[in-house]
């Protein structure tokens, strides 16, 4: 085999390579055939091939592909922005190129919201633990992520502060509803011994990816969280990156608890894959201050909005929107959660099954991180594609994957899904071996 010059996730480790996808199957260079069930990486959230997007793209490639943001503004990335303040009631948009870049943006912002109104030191970001927002160091720097911040960690600031909302293993050894949310409530205990003062904003997942397999709160949650950020004067930023776009049932997965946040970073399902492109929404009070006063928002990237990437998103909207695809959502999730309960019946290495929508994290009982990276290419192995999450308490020694297909799936795919996964489970109990 000749030596690759490119760098992939695991250097040396063979990866196959892609041909083509249709719908939501992904096809390699040997024929092989691939179910995507995690939608790439909770990105894909219309499945792959649609020609009308693409044919969107082609379009306004001929027309021009790229302009800088400081020299011309787009009609697509103005389009955009218009439908997402219809979509969300969030009246400003950032464009950016990524999640990582979406959540930097809105802990700038936040910031600056408190400078623009002479108070400097409101420039800390408090987080929880299990949670990601990012690779760069500012989103970094907020994830709760044990793995991901051990080799920088000298450099990230120490921003997790509070316990997730991990009812399967609560941290405070506690049951809901008798706990009385004692997790969110930490949040004001941690800001009366940090200093409000002190504070810009608090920062989560409404719903926990990469870091927790799919970790949903319990109901009330969101609303004490909130409750606690507006009686601190503390901002409350939604990291949507993975559940927004429609992939828990909603447009923002956030709405489900009836809250309403003070900035949203979304991306992934924004383009589907289509085109690289996030975004942070903000709403008219935390965009007042930075109006009236510097009326510049210090961050931007080079390919910040460009035409391309924008017109990709907007098509991918106009697509879920014209066929109603989110309205769809809730009722696949159950039916996908029904199949997948039926295989926690059937394999008691299955401890948890929980999530929303389209987005559903099965956790292992506690074989460590080992296990995640056998299911994984077992499944490969199987024909479908499943995203490893980390899991347990403290986010190292727990197992587990995330089933989050495209939201166009049909109801015989979803099945087809959980047949393979079935299989690969079942390769699983035959073949895992404790390291």
């Amino acid at each position: 085999m000749p030596h690759s010059h490119l760098i992939k996730p695991l250097i040396g480790e063979h990866y196959p390579t892609i041909d083509y996808g249709k719908g939501v199957f992904l096809y390699d260079t040997e024929g092989q055939e691939y179910i995507d069930a995690c939608s790439g990486a909770v990105t894909a959230n219309v499945g792959h091939g649609m020609e009308d997007i693409l044919q969107s793209i082609v379009n306004q490639g001929n027309r021009v592909a790229f302009v800088y943001r400081s020299q011309f503004s787009n009609q697509p990335a103005e389009d955009l922005a218009s439908f997402l303040n219809d979509k969300t009631g969030y009246p400003w948009t950032f464009f950016v190129n990524s999640g990582s870049e979406a959540v930097e943006t809105a802990i700038k912002i936040a910031i600056q919201h408190w400078q623009e109104q002479g108070k400097p030191m409101k420039r800390k970001i408090l987080s929880r633990w299990l949670s990601y927002h990012g690779i760069t160091f500012g989103a970094l720097s907020a994830s709760g992520h044990p793995s991901r911040r051990e080799r920088f960690d000298s450099f990230l600031g120490d921003w997790p502060t509070i316990e997730p909302p991990y009812c399967a293993h609560c941290p405070f050894g506690k049951t809901y509803p008798s706990c009385d949310i004692a997790c969110a409530s930490q949040l004001d205990t941690m800001i009366s011994r940090i200093g409000a003062e002190n504070i810009a904003a608090f920062i989560a997942e409404p719903i926990i990816g990469a870091a927790g397999g799919a970790i949903t709160p319990p109901k009330g949650y969101y609303g004490r969280i909130k409750d606690i950020c507006e009686k601190h004067d503390i901002l409350f930023i939604s990291d949507e990156v993975m559940t927004g776009c429609g992939r828990t049932g909603t447009f923002l997965a956030l709405e489900q608890w009836g809250v309403k946040a003070d900035i949203v970073a979304i991306g992934k399902g924004l383009s589907a894959g289509y085109a690289p492109i996030a975004a942070t929404l903000i709403s008219e009070k935390i965009m007042e201050p930075i109006l009236n006063g510097s009326k510049v928002v210090m961050s931007g990237h080079t390919f910040s909005g460009n035409p391309m990437s924008a017109t990709a998103a907007l098509a991918v909207l106009k697509l879920i929107d014209s066929e109603n695809i989110i309205e769809g959502v809730d009722g696949k999730g159950v039916y996908l959660k029904n199949l997948l309960e039926k295989c926690k019946n059937e394999f008691s290495v299955i401890q948890d099954i929980r999530g929303r929508g389209l987005m559903w994290g099965i956790e292992f009982d506690e074989r460590g991180a080992g296990y995640t990276s056998f299911i994984v290419q077992a499944g490969v192995d199987n024909g479908i594609l499943l995203y490893p999450a980390a899991a347990g308490i403290d986010g190292r020694k727990g197992s587990a994957i995330m089933v989050a297909p495209p939201l166009n799936s049909t109801k015989r795919e979803l099945e087809e899904m959980v047949k393979r996964l079935r299989r690969t489970f079942q390769t699983a109990a035959e073949n895992w071996k404790v390291k």
